[in-house]
This record gives structure tokens, sequence and C-alpha cells, in this order.
């Protein structure tokens, strides 16, 4: 068993509003992370409270702000995110989003001078819900550099994610969500938590020398994640930085970036209306054949199934939302010491660490 959704997302909501932030953000950030919980990314989850609060603490994040736009082209719209906690400027944005490709059929919206913006995907999934089609690309300032280039031996990059999603009407959408990391920071940390090793060929130590120790990522000199794909994720972490870091004016990730010392996303997101294309109609049909197809492939092993992308996240968002969230004895305790350090009172933070019936 785990720890119930429902109380746990009322913690998190306490949390935030005795943080400063006002009923809508705190809201928003909380189902945002029992979300990434719910479909399996814990490192996008409720690990992320004590940190975000961390970066509030220390002027990293702004709380209440609203996604501005900077620049108004119509179609095209950048956005800054006056510093504000990136998941509720990212549901902001994509929300402006909707709405021009509505207007225009296609969008394409820049943010940046955000903070963390969550699990990307979740930005894809609004856009279905809305009927659109969306590719997002992200990365960071500087600030969170963990990647080692193709060849290299240290960190020069950021872990930039790429996530994307097609609506299809009378079945669930297709969306992907992928770091051009092998793995998410997040995911190391969560191994930390849990005294695991990190699977093999995922980092490196401070001296270039592989390991499975999640420490090393943290450890002085520092390791590095290594790039999905070897340089293949290395060529689309290189385009996550040309398209959210230098074509929306947020900036690459180096050292000499004016934002590199405070944890920065950018993100640059495209919206299309599928219906001005070759019709909704036409697309569901043909990505249903496309489905037929492919898990019509004989499974590599006994028992296995073809999946799409995205069905993996809804089965286990149905078993956890029935099961209870699975927290580890070091992230509970990291969410409750996080609770009492901004006064939740301590019968609330009980009631919202209760296990699932």
């Amino acid at each position: 068993m785990g720890t119930a959704a429902e109380p746990l997302s009322r913690l998190v909501v306490a949390i935030f509003r005795h943080a400063g932030s006002e009923p809508e953000e705190a809201t928003a950030i909380a189902d945002h992370l029992i979300d990434a919980n719910l479909t399996g990314h814990d490192s996008h989850g409720v690990i992320r409270v004590a940190p975000y609060l961390q970066l509030l603490k220390s002027g990293g994040i702004l709380a209440n702000r609203r996604a501005r736009i900077a620049k108004d082209a119509g179609a095209l719209v950048t956005v800054d995110g006056q510093q504000g906690y990136g998941i509720a400027i990212a549901r902001e944005a994509t929300a402006i989003g909707i709405e021009r490709a509505n207007a225009h059929g296609v969008a394409v919206v820049g943010i940046g001078n955000a903070s963390h913006m969550g699990r990307i995907g979740a930005w894809a999934e609004q856009a279905t819900a809305a009927g659109l089609l969306s590719l997002n690309f992200v990365n960071t300032t500087g600030y969170g550099i963990l990647v080692a280039p193709f060849g290299g031996s240290d960190r020069r990059l950021s872990v930039n994610p790429i996530a994307m999603g097609v609506p299809r009407p009378g079945a669930e959408p297709i969306v992907h969500d992928m770091s051009t990391g092998i793995i998410a920071a997040g995911k190391v940390r969560v191994a930390q938590n849990k005294g695991e090793p990190v699977p093999d060929g995922c980092l490196i130590d401070g001296w270039g020398r592989p390991t499975r120790d999640p420490a090393a990522l943290f450890a002085d000199p520092p390791g590095a994640l290594l790039t999905l794909g070897g340089h293949k994720g290395y060529g689309l972490s290189i385009f996550c930085e040309v398209l959210a870091g230098a074509l929306t004016g947020g900036g690459s990730s180096h050292p000499d970036n004016p934002d590199a010392r405070r944890l920065v996303n950018n993100m640059l997101s495209i919206l299309i209306d599928p219906e001005r294309m070759a019709g909704m109609e036409a697309i569901a049909a043909d990505l249903a054949r496309l489905e037929r197809w492919v898990k019509a492939s004989p499974p590599a092993h006994p028992g296995g199934e073809i999946l799409l992308p995205g069905e993996p996240e809804r089965r286990l968002r149905a078993k956890r939302r029935a099961e209870g969230i699975p927290l580890d004895a070091n992230t509970l305790k990291q969410l409750s010491d996080s609770a009492r350090l901004v006064g939740v009172p301590e019968v609330e933070i009980e009631a919202g660490l209760i296990e699932a019936a």
C-alpha cells in the first residue's frame, strides 16, 4: 500500500498556502506534483516540495507571479515567467497557446524566466485535452547543468526534456515525455533516497568513470549524467538549447548566462490544430490503423505487450489512485519536515500522510 493521493494533495496545497501561495497557485502546484507521482514519475512528484521551498526562501522563486506576455505577434507569443513557480507559469502559458492555436490554427509560445516546470508531459496533455497536437522543448539556463556532452567527461548541458502529444477522438491521446539525459536527475535523487543503485550506463563520477552510485552525481567533484542514445540524444539536447534557450531569449546552459545562478526553465511550445490540416477524423483513423499494426507485433518476451506512448502512465495512474502512492521513508520525512517548517498544523500533516484504504 501507499499514501492516499487525495489527502496527500490536500497536504501539499496546505504547505504551499502556508508558504505564501494564493489558493489557485498552491492547487496548481499540488495537482501537478501528485499527478507526477500517480503516473510513476516520482522524480517530479512530492520529492520536489522541499527543493521548491528552499528556492522560495532563497529568492529563486517568487510566489504568485503570472505569465506576462512580453512580445505578442498573434500566433507567436513570448512569455515572461517573472521568476514564478514554473508549474503555474507553464500551465498559464499553455492556456495562452491553446487560445492562440484555436484562433490561428497554430501557435508558438516561448517561455522564459520561470522556475522548474515539473513533468513536461503534463503540458502536452493539457494541449491534447483541448484537441491540439503539441511539441514542447525545455532547457535550463545553467543552474541545472548535469549532463556530459557525448564523448565528454564532465557536466556541460542540462537534462533538456522533450514532450509531444496528439489527441485522438474516441481514444486516449498519444503522449511521449522524455529526457535527453538517459535518466532525469530527480530519478537519481529517488534512487539515493531509497538507497538503490542507478542502472548501468547512466552516470559517470567526478573523474569521468562509469558508476552506479547515485551519490556520485552530488559529490565533490560532481558526477554527470549521460545522454540517451549517445550522440543522438546529445544532438537532441543541443537543439533543446537552440529552441528553448536561444530562440526564446532565455539563453542556453552555460555559466556565463546571467540566470545561471538560479534555477530557470525555458520552454518552446508549438501547438497545432489538427482539424486545419488533414482533419481530426482522418488523423484519428490513420492513427488507429497505426496502433493496430504496431500492436500486432509478436511480443519479444512471453506475456509481453506492445504499448503506445502514454499508456504505461495511464495504467499506473489508475493503479496508484486505488492503491496509493508508494513513498520511501526519506521522502515522507522531507515532506513532513517541509510542512512543519512553514507552519502546517501537526493534525493536517498526519491526515495528509494516511495510507490508501
